[in-house]
């Protein structure tokens, strides 16, 4: 009878005889496509309500100012739970740890339909999102820990799925339940793929025990700091454009301690015997390297899926469905791609197949740098095309490499700090980019404003023509009509400023791309079968 081996997850799982070490079985199988399903939810979730957010803030009544909190709210239950989920599940077993986290997640996500104001559903989608944020390192575990070397770049290819295809769709399911049958199904999306989950995983992964006398052996200090530290972080990011950043003395607070709760979790994770999160990893060069190349994929990821429907909302005028429709095709490709990235890295240096699919990356945000009124969905087409195929090169290879020299025993620690850094790139890069539409929009509105003067034969023959519009449409008084030409004539500038200001932020968001490119160039070559000794 084969023996077993405990991972850094506190999960059992069977070790491979020395014949049959290249090939998993297929119950091992089932429970890591079970595992990226949860992944796959997870991350879906992050986005699935931002073609959604006027409906579900007319639904809940709310302001449009407090709607955001909807989906940052989930976003910072899964940067807290992230990098605990390695100690939770050595504490209560990784099988029953999962498979209850599964559970809740589901239920947070169900009463999310029912919630009747922005407090409930703020907490609510807190709860979902810390129960399901679990579900993320614990697939990328199940990869580098359970498959064997040359069947990794598979696993890691699914994992990429679930990172990039997820929020890239998520707006198109949002939008088209919206629009179909109502916000609130939204939140029953989870149901079905969570009982899967939990059937899959009760009968393919091994019993184990709880250890709770670990309890008292946990790094309370570094989870206490590290929560209050990325929850002022997370509230700063998101409140800080709406409140003029530093002028305001309730972000100049979160700030201070931000700051103060963060240097203290770095502090003790560096000087206490068993950190909750093992910052030396860092001196791993691939890992590091990879995870700085990570983190500002994850600001260009989560940055387009944000900028993309609030540009068709604000600029064009679309409604959810809309939205998804034009975002479907960032998505959609990467499940035709994705699958053949794992030969490319048989044959192929994975460093360049990763610059190679963020320069693709890149190229596709510098084709909406120059955007114009007419520039809606059709002209995205070409892009998120590029955009798409992109992005399918990059997650699978730039797994491969952090996790390459990485010890089984790390393997929890790696992924916690891989998964939550990238996320939490992407919520500095939400709030970055939202200020930089701002004040590019105020910036290019000024500029335009010194041009369009009354003292321009173009301008008075302009505002001549709309006068006369008006007037052909029910405005009798002259006086009238030309206060309404004055102020259409402004709502041009202002609309015009805007797309502007939007296409800036894809401008920002290629130079990052850029710059992980050359950051990925700097790692050591990994193997070609991609990675991950880890598997032994």
């Amino acid at each position: 009878m084969a023996s077993t081996v405990q991972t850094a997850a506190g999960a059992h799982f069977p070790k491979a005889p020395a014949d049959i070490a290249d090939k998993a079985s297929l119950t091992t199988w089932i429970a890591v496509v079970a595992g990226m399903i949860g992944a796959f939810m997870s991350i879906l979730n992050i986005q699935i309500t931002n073609a959604s957010l006027l409906d579900i803030e007319g639904g809940i009544g709310t302001g449009a100012d407090n709607g955001a909190w909807i989906s940052t709210s989930y976003l910072i239950g899964e940067i807290i739970v992230i990098p605990l989920t390695g100690y939770f599940s050595r504490v209560f077993g990784f099988r029953r740890y999962m498979i209850a986290s599964t559970f809740f997640f589901a239920v947070f996500s169900m009463a999310c339909a029912f919630a009747h104001d922005l407090g409930t559903m703020i907490a609510m989608r807190g709860l979902q999102g810390f129960a399901g944020g679990v579900l993320i390192p614990m697939a990328f575990t199940m990869v580098v820990t359970k498959l064997p070397k040359p069947q990794q770049p598979v696993g890691l290819a699914l994992f990429a799925i679930a990172v990039t295809f997820a929020p890239a769709i998520g707006p198109t399911i949002g939008g088209y339940l919206t629009e179909n049958y109502g916000w609130q199904k939204i939140f029953f999306i989870n149901a079905i793929p969570s009982a899967i989950m939990i059937i899959a995983l009760w009968f393919t992964l091994e019993k184990d025990k709880m250890q709770l006398g670990l309890l008292k052996e946990g790094d309370w200090a570094g989870i206490i700091t590290m929560a209050i530290g990325l929850s002022s972080l997370q509230t700063l990011l998101e409140e800080g454009n709406k409140d003029d950043w530093f002028g305001s003395p309730f972000i100049v607070k979160l700030a201070v301690i931000a700051v103060v709760f963060l240097v203290a979790f770095v502090w003790i994770e560096l000087v206490v015997k068993k950190p909750l999160v093992d910052l030396r990893l860092f001196r791993n060069r691939n890992f590091g390297v990879g995870t700085v190349a990570n983190m500002l994929v994850g600001f260009a990821l989560f940055g387009t899926v944000y900028v993309l429907p609030q540009y068709l909302g604000q600029v064009q005028g679309y409604n959810a469905e809309q939205i998804g429709n034009v975002l479907a095709w960032t998505g959609l490709p990467q499940l035709l791609i994705i699958p053949f990235v794992p030969l490319l890295m048989k044959h192929f240096d994975v460093r360049y197949i990763g610059v190679a699919g963020i320069a693709l990356f890149a190229l596709s945000c510098f084709m909406n740098v120059n955007m114009s009124l007419d520039y809606s969905g059709d002209q995205f087409f070409v892009p998120n095309i590029v955009r798409a195929v992109g992005q399918a090169l990059i997650l699978t290879p730039l797994t491969a490499i952090a996790t390459s020299s990485i010890a089984p025993k790390d393997a929890a620690n790696a992924s916690g700090l891989f998964n939550m850094l990238r996320n939490l790139a992407g919520a500095v890069g939400t709030a970055a980019l939202e200020t930089i539409i701002t004040k590019r929009e105020q910036f290019h509105s000024n500029i335009i404003g010194q041009s369009v003067t009354v003292y321009r034969d173009d301008v008075r023959q302009r505002l001549d023509e709309m006068t006369r519009y008006f007037m052909s449409h029910g405005i009798s008084d002259v006086a009238m009509a030309k206060h309404q030409a004055v102020i259409a004539l402004g709502n041009t500038v202002k609309r015009q400023a805007l797309v502007m200001g939007f296409s800036d932020t894809f401008a920002v968001i290629a130079v990052m791309l850029a710059i992980a490119a050359v950051a990925l160039l700097f790692a050591r070559k990994a193997p070609p079968s991609g990675g991950a000794s880890v598997a032994h």
